[in-house]
């Protein structure tokens, strides 16, 4: 987990652009019944989860268990004091799949001026983010079948 985490906060402190899974069933090969549908998150636990370990070094705004949405305010990165990113976390399904999954970044510079100028933000963040919160939510499923 450490290292995961490492690795994504250094894509916001290194890098201050934040810019296949396979279909792992949480529930181990059997469909989950109508009453186990109706209790406990909407949404795959593991991908949940892992979202939220994965940003952990940003401000938790709210959390959506049942919508499938983790919003996140700003981040300052003490080696970038001029730059910050906020982020969102969409879960679209139960299963754990890679299109299960969106994040969505929004960087902000700050002018001459002191104000927050929005910034474009790296087209390959995004996709890191993910790629990152779905490698942890495969090492969470994995250390659940054993």
């Amino acid at each position: 987990m450490a290292i995961v985490r490492g690795a994504v906060v250094a894509l916001v402190i290194g890098g201050m652009t934040l810019s296949g899974c396979g279909s792992l069933n949480p529930f181990r090969g059997s469909a989950p019944s109508a009453s186990t549908a109706e209790v406990g998150i909407g949404v795959n636990a593991f991908l949940w989860r892992a979202s939220l370990d994965t940003l952990a070094f940003m401000p938790l705004v709210t959390a959506d268990p049942w919508g499938g949405v983790i919003n996140y305010d700003w981040f300052t990165s003490p080696e970038a004091p001029n730059e910050r990113f906020k982020a969102t976390v969409f879960i679209l399904d139960s299963r754990l799949r890679a299109d299960a999954l969106n994040v969505s970044v929004v960087k902000e510079a700050r002018d001459a001026s002191g104000q927050w100028i929005a910034q474009p933000v790296a087209a390959q963040t995004e996709t890191d983010l993910e790629n990152a919160i779905l490698t942890r939510a495969r090492q969470l499923n994995l250390s659940t079948v054993r």
